[in-house]
């Protein structure tokens, strides 16, 4: 025989592997299947919604102040006890077998806690996990990117408002610009192949920087990330002083020959916009665009163990009962699955319903 040829297909969450081999003899193809494993089907809501990323909080203690989350920096109104290594080890392992494939470290600051480096590397260990980023505000990043990275994280996030250190200073309480700037360098060096900034977008504070940004992204491949300033329960004044809609930057870039990029399945919400002049990029997150929802794609874990649903919904439900032991899997799963019926189709940030998130460090943003 000879000529023989592989084809794959996806049948009914089975990957089917069909070896086509020509019979000389009689001049017909003998086409045999063989089925192994297909990965996990991923969870679903009733609006035709997958999730195969889940943002998971570890902390929200913060060591910044910035202005349009923590002021007064962060005060406990209660004493909290954040979920422990072998509850995320399980929660991890049942979003896993439900098709999660990406997972960010949020907080507060998730480098702030001293087990960071084991928390990511259970989370690595875990097979079916592709991709695990974290989202930080860059305190000790030179000093530790190379020890997080050997430990499992593959993609960064990190919060830079302002390129002005005088501006930077006086909206997080820190005189760190130039140490956080070495350390996305750093990061290059010990091997991320790109890097994402997020910035807040905040009217007269840094709405006048994109020339800036752009200087940034032109030779490093970085991905800036502008976020329209969100209300929250506790910052209803901030919101309208300093809100400004992306769409102007957004209009600016592409009457200079900027085009958006295509989307990735498990990609957060950002617009992304490229040119051929540029290695990096600039993206726009806009809560409050039209149909801003519609490809909603991640699920929240809470520093505690709740699932939310939505940053701006009001549903909830502890998890954390179910996270204390590994024979508790299915029950797990069962009530993850259940929660998807609950998700609503949209927020309602347009009409001011900011839900329960009092800030965004409360469930990582």
């Amino acid at each position: 025989m000879g000529g023989n040829a592989v084809v794959s297909r996806i049948w009914k969450g089975v990957l089917e592997v069909k070896h086509t081999l020509i019979d000389h003899s009689i001049g017909h193809e003998v086409a045999r299947f063989e089925t192994t494993p297909s990965l996990p089907p991923i969870l679903a809501d009733n609006h035709g919604r997958q999730f195969p990323y889940l943002r998971l909080s570890i902390t929200d203690i913060c060591n910044f102040s910035c202005d349009y989350c923590l002021p007064d920096g962060y005060k406990p109104s209660f004493k909290k006890t954040f979920l422990e290594l072998h509850e995320i080890k399980n929660l991890v392992a049942a979003f896993a077998a439900l098709g999660t494939h990406k997972i960010r470290l949020t907080g507060g600051e998730p480098t702030l806690r001293k087990d960071f480096i084991e928390i990511v590397q259970t989370i690595s260990a875990e097979q079916n996990i592709t991709k695990l980023a974290m989202t930080t505000n860059g305190y000790k990043l030179k000093k530790n990117i190379q020890k997080w990275h050997e430990a499992g994280i593959n993609a960064l996030n990190v919060s830079i408002d302002t390129l002005d250190a005088e501006r930077f200073h006086k909206l997080t309480g820190h005189d760190r610009l130039p140490e956080i700037l070495d350390g996305i360098d750093e990061a290059f060096d010990v091997g991320f192949n790109s890097i994402k900034i997020n910035a807040v977008l905040l009217k007269g504070i840094n709405d006048d920087q994109l020339e800036q940004f752009m200087a940034m992204v032109k030779h490093k491949p970085i991905s800036i990330r502008y976020i329209e300033l969100m209300q929250t329960g506790d910052n209803l004044d901030y919101f309208n002083r300093y809100h400004v809609a992306a769409s102007g930057l957004q209009n600016k870039l592409l009457a200079q020959g900027w085009v958006a990029k295509p989307r990735a399945s498990d990609a957060g919400p950002a617009i992304e916009l490229s040119h051929p002049d540029y290695l990096g990029s600039i993206g726009f997150i806009a809560p409050y665009s039209k149909d801003f929802c519609t490809n909603c794609n991640r699920l929240r874990i809470t520093s505690l163990g709740a699932l939310r649903l939505c940053l701006f919904g009001n549903q909830g439900v502890s998890l954390r009962h179910l996270l204390q032991h590994a024979d508790q899997q299915d029950e797990l799963k069962a009530l993850i699955e259940q929660q998807l019926n609950f998700k609503a189709s949209s927020h309602f940030l347009a009409l001011g319903d900011t839900g329960s998130t009092a800030n965004l460090s409360t469930i990582g943003g």
